[in-house]
């Protein structure tokens, strides 16, 4: 009887306790969060070829990939506040999606159009320093399928940090606004009435020399305090979770394949980003590699006469860059060897070729070869010869510069030094 008794009170702490877990209320956009993300690999595979779809290895790179851009964008939710902004990390070497450029560290500030800004630091020496305005993104075009060749609309407003005046101690100090304040005699930048984001981009070359500036950002016509964020903006910021999910993982993402419908493999042409968040004065170009397992490309090309800035990247298959921390994936124009003859020669190659000039596909047979050419006085289109890999030598000018296998190491390490001691943050 007793031992009925307690079954008896024991379901009924069950059933109150399974009632009280049921009663728990909902959290509003929580789960369109949860069902967006659970199916982002899938849509992100619908924009690939069907062989690709089906390749169970190009399934998990996608699954990584996803995973990069939820992380990405949950980070833009937790840290961004226009009236409490902060430049966080944008693209790079984990956050891959969008073939980031291996020499450029990119860093976005969510602001409020209307709103009067100040930045300041230390102003350092890296080559290139540019805050670039963006605003809303164009609305999808009315019956159009999805595609990851957006276009993100018309070129913006740019700066060049490198162009503000410094104190002494090399710091900087630049106000942002629709007007100039009143009274206000310093550095000062004009906002677009509708620019939501600045984004930053230091390209920088000589990753062991180049001092990389600092920043930080406030508002100045709010409180300096931040309180407790009201319901609805809450509400609002996990709202805007999935939609960015959605753009940032079909970004660019079917761009292999357009760009393999209109042009052979293992070729190369210009193409115009200045549509899609390009830098403003650079000129790229690109092509997609397809090599068996003994074959590789030489790239050769002119050199402009003047040029601020240009490298060479790999990407793989689903367009993201190769990664260039741990592997000798990217040139750029303090790390290549130009011929004696003045033009570039660059072997590209699963197998290291033992010249200086190599980019590496660390075994993706398929990928992007993309180029850029950053205020030059011309944009070359270099061409591509595939050979097998016991011909490099008769294909190279005899002076070019080896590299033995004990020296590609020292190299690769220097490189992943260099690297992670330049800030992401």
């Amino acid at each position: 009887m007793q031992f009925r008794k307690h079954c008896r009170s024991t379901a009924l702490v069950f059933c109150l306790f399974a009632s009280s877990a049921h009663a728990q209320p909902e959290i509003p956009g929580w789960q369109e969060f949860i069902d967006s993300a659970k199916d982002l690999p899938d849509r992100m595979l619908a924009q690939m070829p069907q062989d690709q779809r089906d390749d169970p290895r190009v399934q998990q790179e996608i699954a990584r990939l996803a995973l990069s851009v939820i992380s990405n964008s949950a980070l833009r939710i937790i840290g961004s506040d226009p009236r409490h902004p902060v430049f966080l990390p944008s693209v790079g070497n984990y956050f891959s999606q969008g073939q980031p450029n291996a020499d450029t560290i990119y860093r976005a500030a969510q602001i409020e159009p209307g709103g009067v800004y100040r930045l300041q630091g230390k102003r350092g020496n890296a080559r290139i320093v540019r805050i670039a305005q963006s605003g809303p993104r164009p609305a999808p075009t009315a019956g159009k399928a999805p595609s990851g060749d957006q276009n993100l609309g018309p070129e913006r407003l740019n700066h060049d940090l490198n162009a503000l005046k410094t104190d002494k101690d090399g710091n900087y100090q630049v106000v942002l606004s629709a007007a100039r304040p009143a009274g206000y005699e310093g550095e000062w930048w004009q906002l677009q009435p509708n620019t939501d984001t600045l984004m930053i981009r230091i390209v920088g070359a000589d990753w062991t020399r180049e001092v990389v500036p600092t920043f930080s950002i406030e508002r100045l016509d709010t409180p300096a305090a931040r309180s407790r964020p009201p319901i609805e903006e809450l509400r609002r910021a996990l709202a805007s979770l999935p939609p960015m999910m959605e753009f940032t993982g079909t970004f660019l993402r079917d761009h292999m394949k357009n760009m393999r419908m209109r042009y052979p493999d293992n070729q190369l042409h210009l193409v115009d980003f200045s549509q899609s968040g390009g830098l403003k004065g650079q000129v790229y170009y690109e092509g997609a590699f397809n090599l068996g397992e003994d074959e590789v490309l030489i790239l050769e090309t002119e050199i402009p006469k003047k040029c601020a800035y240009r490298s060479l990247l790999l990407t793989n298959q689903n367009y993201e860059t190769i990664d260039w921390y741990n592997n000798h994936s990217s040139l750029n124009d303090t790390q290549d060897e130009v011929s004696s003859d003045g033009k570039l020669r660059v072997v590209i190659s699963a197998r290291d070729p033992g010249v200086v000039n190599w980019l590496d596909t660390t075994g993706y047979p398929l990928g992007a070869i993309q180029g850029r050419w950053t205020e030059c006085d011309s944009q070359p289109v270099p061409t591509l010869r595939k050979i097998r890999f016991s011909e490099i030598a008769a294909n190279l000018p005899k002076d070019t510069k080896r590299v033995s296998p004990a020296q590609r190491e020292d190299i690769v390490r220097a490189r992943r030094a260099a690297l992670q001691q330049r800030p992401l943050w």
